[in-house]
């Protein structure tokens, strides 16, 4: 900074300015020192400011799974908003372990991040409750808790479910699968919930709901679905299903196609989250659509005013899904 400060003939406190509160220096000031930094080659030691200040410029997400597009989808919500507050943004997979989940938590209490976005395996995990105690925030994405310490962003699953059999008795169907696992994710339990109630509000008997336990919300467990329904009788095979995800749903789609099942005329298939590759399929697949990327904003939103505000109040806000109906759960006969 000296040096730049020599060659531009101003002040140290002008170069500090110019680089911490630009609005308070002339433009023709300004322009004189940032020539002089291009000349010199100066770039400003940002690790060494953030050690004075005691916190980072920088937010962290902590995210479930990386191969999913949806949480992709939301990591660039996470990212613009902290783009407009001139924050840089750490991505975290835990790949859903929580020994993993954990490491990436203490790594980013470590660097003083302010603050830290998770869609946690465990959404009442003690850690949870151990970090903003420590002073770093703590904000929960598509995950909701038990009680209201923290704030939380998630959308309505049990709405999605009912949106997606609705639909489906809607269209005729009554004899209706539920493909989704594991059972002790939060979003897969309310989903299939939400399955149940349109049932139960149809007066259809909810043990019509066929279910297949998948061990993750992948395309290859779809794909596997597929082939454990496709091998049931003609009797007990159903003749529509709902999947928990899109991944599930399109490896579902896939098995069809290679058994020689049309798709929506002997099978109809709605997913879950609307990622883009649910339009792009061979058959464009219906999908109950999340705001991904608002996820991603709001949540960030809610990170920016936890830390700005002396009197913050936890806030959990819940969206309401939406139905994307396509040609996949509706017949052209």
């Amino acid at each position: 900074m000296r040096d730049v400060a020599d060659a531009a003939g101003v002040s140290m406190g002008t170069v500090s300015n110019v680089l911490n509160r630009p609005d308070v220096v002339s433009p023709k000031t300004r322009a004189r020192v940032h020539a002089a930094m291009t000349q010199l080659g100066f770039v400003r030691n940002e690790s060494a400011r953030q050690l004075r200040a005691g916190r980072s410029r920088t937010v962290g997400y902590v995210m479930l799974d990386a191969t999913n597009p949806f949480f992709t989808d939301v990591a660039q919500g996470i990212e613009e908003e902290a783009e407009a507050n001139d924050l840089s943004l750490f991505l975290c997979n835990s790949d859903n372990r929580p020994d993993r989940e954990l490491s990436y938590l203490s790594r980013l209490e470590e660097q003083r991040v302010q603050g830290i976005l998770i869609t946690p395996s465990d959404p009442d995990a003690p850690i949870l409750d151990e970090l903003p105690r420590r002073g770093t925030p703590v904000i929960i994405v598509d995950r909701t808790r038990s009680s209201s310490t923290h704030c939380s962003v998630a959308v309505d699953d049990v709405l999605g479910g009912e949106l997606a059999v609705e639909h489906l008795i809607e269209m005729g169907h009554e004899h209706i699968a539920f493909v989704g696992g594991p059972t002790g994710l939060g979003q897969v339990s309310d989903r299939r919930t939400g399955a149940l109630q349109a049932l139960t509000k149809a007066g259809l008997p909810p043990d019509l709901l066929v279910e297949v336990e998948t061990s993750a919300l992948t395309v290859a467990e779809g794909k596997n679905g597929g082939e454990r329904l496709l091998g049931l009788s003609t009797r007990r095979r159903p003749t529509a299903v709902f999947c928990a995800n899109d991944l599930l749903a399109l490896g579902l789609l896939q098995e069809c196609v290679s058994a020689g099942v049309r798709v929506p005329d002997d099978l109809a298939i709605v997913g879950y989250d609307d990622i883009e590759f649910a339009a792009a399929a061979a058959v464009p697949l219906s999908s109950v659509r999340q705001p991904r990327r608002q996820l991603g904003r709001t949540a960030a939103a809610l990170l920016m005013r936890e830390e700005q505000e002396t009197d913050h109040r936890h806030e959990q806000v819940l969206f309401a899904p939406e139905l994307v109906v396509r040609r996949s759960s509706r017949s052209t006969r």
